[in-house]
């Protein structure tokens, strides 16, 4: 029994050692390590040494013992790494989890049907809870200066956006871009005699019309100088914006002769009435800063070159020359 007690000091000492020594204190990178829910601290030991953190099951457990810790442990994922001491380690589980984001991407030019369907298929939301949303703009705080709208068609900012898919709203993504949009636009836009809508809708254009954001300024000085001219826009991709499905060439060839669409600038004078898309601040910043120049005509060929053309006759060589038609 003497002999028993006497050792006893010694085991403590050796765990308290182990305690405050790192596994690894060389490597600080961080990992994620994931707490089950309804996992107890010392049920933890097992995945704590697979994961590298502590040397063995019965240094953690004793530890816990002569601690008191692990009261306080909770359920979620937490960065944590060799480089930690069990005190750190404990302190860093029984803290906040790190948010359960995952990455969603909007491309440029999505409309607002194809981020619906994107959010119903990741299981998000109900197929067109999101459009329902956003044709109600009065829900939201908008842009400065964007006037009253019947739909947020050009304002929600296409982006990369890191979502709590178990916490997720509607309202409150919507709203998160249509700040993002606020923020890349930037203080005091240059509009000069347009309005703020006038620039998105021409910015949505440029985004489907010219695949060079390069290019955009040029390509959006010839269609102002169209619209102050009071020529037709001729912008095809605009009958293409009221159909279920963008790339549906038959339904968009008959768009195409249909006077009717309020889409269809090749028929219809000025810009159409809504974005037919949301564009990203190359094309935004391209609307608001067009390039001047001689140029009335443009096509692209089939690897998406640029030709701009000064007159009728020249653009015609054009689309002999390349076979766009």
């Amino acid at each position: 029994m003497l002999l028993a007690l006497a050792f006893a000091p010694l085991g403590c000492f050796v765990i308290d050692d182990k305690a405050n020594t790192p596994m690894n204190p060389a490597d600080a990178e961080p990992r994620v390590f994931e707490v089950p829910p309804g996992a107890t601290a010392k049920g933890l030991g097992p995945a704590l040494v697979q994961a590298g953190l502590v040397d063995s099951e019965w240094t953690w457990k004793l530890w816990l013992r002569r601690s008191g810790s692990g009261g306080c442990l909770k359920a979620g994922r937490f960065k944590v790494s060799p480089a930690m001491a069990l005190p750190e380690l404990m302190e860093t589980l029984c803290g906040a989890p790190l948010p359960n984001d995952e990455p969603f991407t909007i491309p440029e030019g999505w409309r607002i049907r194809e981020i619906d369907a994107a959010l119903a298929e990741r299981g998000w939301i109900e197929a067109g809870a999101y459009a329902r949303a956003a044709g109600e703009p009065a829900r939201f705080k908008l842009p400065e200066g964007i006037g009253e709208l019947s739909s947020l068609e050009g304002l929600l900012y296409p982006e990369t956006y890191m979502v709590d898919p178990l916490k997720f709203s509607v309202d409150t993504f919507i709203q998160r871009q249509l700040d993002t949009f606020t923020e890349r636009l930037g203080p005091s836009p240059n509009l000069g005699q347009r309005t703020l809508y006038e620039v998105v809708i021409m910015a949505s254009m440029l985004e489907r019309e010219e695949p060079t954001p390069a290019n955009r300024p040029l390509v959006a000085g010839i269609l102002w100088k169209r619209i102050d001219s009071q020529w037709n826009l001729g912008v095809d991709a605009t009958s293409r914006y009221t159909l279920a499905e963008w790339n549906d060439r038959d339904a968009f060839l008959k768009r195409l002769r249909d006077p009717d669409d309020p889409y269809n600038t090749r028929l219809r004078p000025g810009l159409p009435p809504t974005p037919i898309g949301n564009p990203n601040a190359d094309s935004l910043q391209a609307a608001m800063n067009p390039v001047a120049s001689e140029y009335w005509y443009y096509l692209h060929d089939k690897d998406g070159v640029l030709h701009p053309s000064r007159n009728a006759a020249e653009h015609q060589s054009y689309r002999q020359k390349y076979g766009i038609w």
